[in-house]
């Protein structure tokens, strides 16, 4: 089977596309720069010439048709996934628009099974205290949110169609082998470092990437059903729950203060506001907050009987990852700091 894939040199494509070709597949990467490739596949143990590539953007209607062009099977993982305000126009161009071509693309090519990957993020705020596969679209008022729920309705008008569209909903991923250190675990680490001691209340839904990629591998190489929606293997955790684990997981004290989100919004918006003119990035984003303060659990279990792995075991992996990769210095890292898989010296730390 070929496959073609968008986003498959991000966090979630990447490991995507390395389950894919576990499970036999071709695949075939719609990709912007082909340097990037290796780059990102390299550490999940795929080789150079184990994929095709097409140079393209998801916004070019050429390179997209070009990409989705004998494939049998497209996963649109392609998104731009930042709170950081700076970024709006190119999270509107990529997330919505690029949406609305690779999906028209790829039914115009025939694709006998499309998946889009959405967010849970595109579902807030709910209407009641969980939300379902069956949930309206939110309106949320922060920018990335607003953009995958926009990309969400078009994935849902193919569906009402009854186009053969499945769509995943990934929750907050954590996860080694992060290819541009995305924004889960960049918070990871900024915890770890001492940058965030004040936290909003709420909660959010964590999962590892890993589990999210063989979601993606099962759905497309299973028998197509036509439209269908699934939430991806996840645990729903408050805040302080959240840093309880990093604490257990790592053996650091970690002082935090916990604020109710909605009083932190304000906040939240006068940092983006700073943003703007500041040239560093600022890890106290409205966007966070308000996940945090709009947030409910998911009711429904992953597809294909995966089941979410313990959040301790995710945590305790990217917390390694992040100082093998001098992410992390050893005393940040905590109890997970050992020998660096890159040999001697490889835990001095970017911190």
């Amino acid at each position: 089977m070929l496959v073609c894939v968008t986003g498959g040199t991000g966090f979630v494509g990447a490991h995507s596309v390395a389950a894919l070709l576990r499970a036999g597949c071709r695949v075939r990467l719609l990709v912007r720069d082909e340097a990037g490739v290796g780059r990102a596949l390299r550490p999940l143990g795929v080789g150079p010439g184990a994929v095709e590539t097409v140079v393209g953007d998801v916004t070019d209607e050429d390179a997209v048709a070009k990409a989705v062009s004998g494939a049998e099977a497209v996963l649109h993982a392609a998104s731009v996934y930042s709170f950081d305000s700076r970024r709006a126009d190119e999270m509107r161009r990529t997330n919505v628009r690029g949406t609305e071509l690779v999906l028209a693309a790829a039914l115009a090519a025939g694709a006998e099974r499309i998946v889009h990957v959405s967010s849970v993020g595109a579902l807030f705020p709910a209407e009641g205290p969980v939300i379902r596969t069956d949930s309206p679209v939110g309106a949320p008022r922060e920018v990335y949110l607003a953009t995958k729920a926009a990309a969400e309705q078009v994935a849902r008008r193919h569906q009402a169609a009854g186009a053969p569209v499945v769509t995943t909903y990934p929750p907050a991923l954590l996860g080694p082998d992060d290819p541009h250190l995305g924004d889960q675990n960049s918070r990871l680490r900024n915890e770890l470092r001492g940058l965030m001691p004040l936290w909003p209340a709420g909660g959010l839904p964590v999962g590892d990437v890993r589990d999210t990629a063989a979601m993606h591998a099962a759905l497309v190489t299973a028998p197509a059903t036509g439209p269908a929606r699934y939430f991806g293997p996840q645990h729903y955790l408050t805040t302080r729950q959240y840093v309880r684990t990093v604490r257990e997981v790592t053996g650091r004290p970690l002082p935090a203060m916990y604020l109710p989100a909605r009083a932190m919004l304000p906040f939240g918006l006068l940092t983006g506001v700073v943003q703007h003119a500041w040239p560093w990035h600022i890890p106290a984003e409205y966007g966070a907050v308000y996940t945090c303060a709009v947030a409910v659990p998911a009711e429904g279990d992953a597809p294909h009987g995966i089941v979410p792995r313990p959040v301790a075991e995710t945590m305790a992996d990217t917390v390694r990852w992040l100082y093998e990769q001098r992410y992390l210095t050893g005393r940040q890292a905590g109890r997970q700091a050992g020998t660096p898989s890159g040999g001697p010296g490889g835990g001095g730390g970017r911190g």
